[in-house]
């Protein structure tokens, strides 16, 4: 199961390989946007841990991972009053 989301420019691509009846061992890939050279060679899959999920904790696992590297990459722009 493959699910692509965009973030900040970035594109984020999740794909789910299944390891048991409704469970999912889960990847992402942080490519494209008008970023792409700041990611440059460090763009290969990346395996998440701690698996396997269900496929909707899946899904939002690797966005919010997928998120964060990108952030990281980036620079966060929130404030602290931003974060409530």
């Amino acid at each position: 199961m493959y699910r692509m989301i965009t973030y900040r420019g970035f594109e984020i691509h999740v794909e789910l390989s299944q390891s048991a009846e409704d469970l999912y061992d889960v990847t992402f890939q942080i490519r494209d946007g008008h970023n792409l050279p700041v990611v440059g060679e460090r763009g290969g899959r990346i395996p998440l841990h701690n698996g396997p999920y269900t496929r909707r904790w899946a899904y939002l696992i690797a966005e919010v991972a997928g998120q964060a590297a990108i952030d990281v990459l980036l620079g966060a722009t929130a404030t602290d009053s931003d974060r409530t």
